[in-house]
């Protein structure tokens, strides 16, 4: 069906298309290339894949039906060679070292005592030394513990306790398989970004060869599983952006030539329909909130990019008021299938302690509601443990921001882009001939587990960022806009708590994006299909080079990532930067 419109509507229409031609004219001197009149706009809806060239597989000698199968099974099979290397990497000696490191002495006790009482207790202090020489056969307390942060992350790490045992191994098997999982997701999510399996494996692995997500898969800490949830959040998202431009594509006019066509009736009253996928966001995002409070930041940040999607793809279906059309037909949904379902699954996680008794013996200011609150205003409105929680909320929300005291590795946010002051969560001395300290290592020896990105992907990603966001202004990218949203989303909130003791760690949840840049930037230097061959090789050649130094900076720094002792002066070689000792 196809639209008619007055001639005021179509004078409209002509000033629109005028000013439109006019700002893409200013944006061609950036390499801004506007679609043709004779394109499909169902292409530009939902781009086709891109697969290797004829000219690959010819220069190899692969017949083009076997060529057609091997980038058929690539879609999954390369994401899964990624992941395994990944997951090798992240489970082997994962019970290394066999000590309660730093953080852990908090969140691996705290999750033993959800997955058995429901709240967090407060135990002995000498209970991390009773758990390791005991095997983790130690009773666990009764007394509630006052903690800052949700239960989701706990629940993570205590599900590999229950299957694995109260050791390192067992604290430590969950944010090492959601790590591994997290590379495949990234695999997939640049995939369908870049519609380049080649460029979606890159993103994966340069994430798997990544020292700081390396270090926290291999730590029960929250962040890492924060990370997960966020960038599960974030594939859904746009999984639900191709699938809801699909039906848009699909219900478009198609001419003689059988090429869709813009059509602003169909643009502006199509229905998508059921978007479960965003169902599946609000329930990750969700699961972030109830892992670490910063979620709340990338949640808000998501839920506008998602409807400046909305927005974008009406407009390439041919819409004249596409901001009005989004505000009908899509945005009440797009929020009832986000907020809702996060806040839900935010109360759900504290399940456990909604449930535990009111009496004094449950969870940390349980009975606030009967003892503290009988006579708040709201008492005949809400119920009691609603109550408790809000207060408990409140409790919580002040402490984090009021967290000020020194700690020997904290760092400010302007340093983290660069990698400038990490985290040791283990360090030990042995002695020459001692906990594997080489017998000729002639002094002592260190044994280092250091939190820290390799310094080369984090360096190189600097050049990323600037050049994502540089895509995005002048070249209208929206992947460039869509990564870079992961990462202001997941990085700049911490610039406004600056006083606040925060680690450089925190920067996992935007790792991801940034490893999408890095990819993207690579990608870059690789060149168009339609490049010569001379650009082509040269771009390549210096795309492999910074890969190949990437991985080969993991290599380095592998034994302060692990806690393999080494000789003092191999260790000081590895402290490249003052900050990082």
């Amino acid at each position: 069906m196809t639209s008619t419109a007055s001639s005021t509507d179509t004078r409209q229409e002509q000033s629109s298309l005028e000013q439109r031609q006019t700002w893409q004219q200013r944006l061609r001197r950036f390499g801004y290339r506007a679609p043709g009149p004779g394109d499909d706009v169902r292409d530009r809806l939902v781009p086709p894949y891109t697969g290797p060239s004829g000219r690959l597989w010819a220069t190899l000698g692969v017949p083009p039906p076997f060529a057609r199968r091997i980038t058929r099974w690539s879609a999954w099979g390369g994401p899964l060679l990624v992941t395994l290397l990944a997951g090798v990497l992240r489970f082997w000696n994962l019970g290394s070292p066999k000590a309660v490191i730093f953080d852990e002495t908090y969140y691996a006790k705290d999750a033993w005592a959800l997955i058995h009482r429901g709240f967090e207790v407060n135990w002995e202090k000498n209970a991390n030394s009773l758990i390791l020489n005991s095997g983790g056969d130690v009773p666990i307390p009764t007394d509630a513990a006052y903690v800052v942060h949700p239960p989701v992350g706990k629940y993570m790490i205590g599900l590999g306790e229950l299957m694995f045992g109260f050791d390192p191994f067992g604290w430590r098997f969950m944010t090492a398989l959601l790590g591994t999982l997290s590379v495949l997701m990234l695999c997939r999510i640049g995939r369908r970004l870049f519609r380049s399996t080649f460029l979606g494996c890159l993103a994966g692995a340069l994430m798997a060869v990544d020292g700081l997500h390396f270090v926290m898969s291999r730590t029960a800490l929250l962040d890492g599983v924060l990370m997960f949830f966020v960038l599960a959040a974030f594939g859904a998202l746009v999984v639900d952006r191709d699938r809801a431009r699909a039906k848009l594509a699909a219900a478009l006019p198609v001419d003689a030539d059988g090429r869709a066509r813009p059509d602003a009736w169909t643009a502006e009253n199509t229905r998508i329909g059921f978007r479960p996928w965003r169902l599946a966001a609000g329930l990750m995002l969700g699961l972030a909130i109830g892992t670490k409070w910063n979620a709340l930041y990338i949640m808000a940040a998501f839920c506008v990019m998602a409807v400046l999607w909305d927005v974008g793809a009406r407009r390439v279906a041919g819409a004249r008021r596409p901001r009005t059309a989004v505000l009908k037909r899509d945005l009440g949904w797009a929020f009832l299938s986000t907020v809702p379902v996060a806040v839900v699954t935010y109360l759900a996680s504290w399940i456990g302690w909604i449930l535990s008794p009111s009496d004094g013996t449950g969870g940390y200011y349980r009975d606030w509601a009967v003892r503290d609150g009988r006579d708040s205003a709201w008492s005949w409105l809400f119920p009691d443990w609603w109550r408790s929680l809000w207060h408990y909320e409140n409790q919580v929300y002040e402490f984090h921001v009021g967290l000020s005291s020194p700690h020997t590795y904290e760092s400010n946010p302007w340093s983290w882009i660069v990698a400038g002051r990490p985290v040791s969560y283990f360090y030990e001395s042995p002695a020459p001939g001692a906990d594997g300290c080489p017998v000729d290592a002639g002094e002592k020896c260190a044994q280092e587990v250091l939190a820290i990105g390799t310094p080369m992907l984090w360096w190189v990603g600097c050049f990323a960022l600037l050049y994502v966001l540089w895509r995005w202004f002048f070249r209208r990218d929206w992947r460039a806009g869509a990564i870079a949203c992961g990462i202001v989303a997941g990085y700049a909130p911490w610039f406004f708590y600056q006083e606040r003791t925060i680690f450089f760690f925190y920067a996992i949840v935007f790792l991801p994006f940034l490893c999408l840049a890095v990819a993207m930037l690579l990608g870059a230097l690789v060149g168009p299909p339609r490049s010569g061959d001379t650009r082509r090789v040269a771009g390549a050649t210096a795309a492999g080079v910074l890969t190949l130094l990437i991985a080969w900076n993991f290599i380095y720094f592998w034994p302060i990532h692990t806690g393999t002792p080494i000789p003092i002066d191999d260790w000081r070689a590895r402290m490249w930067l003052d900050t990082w000792v």
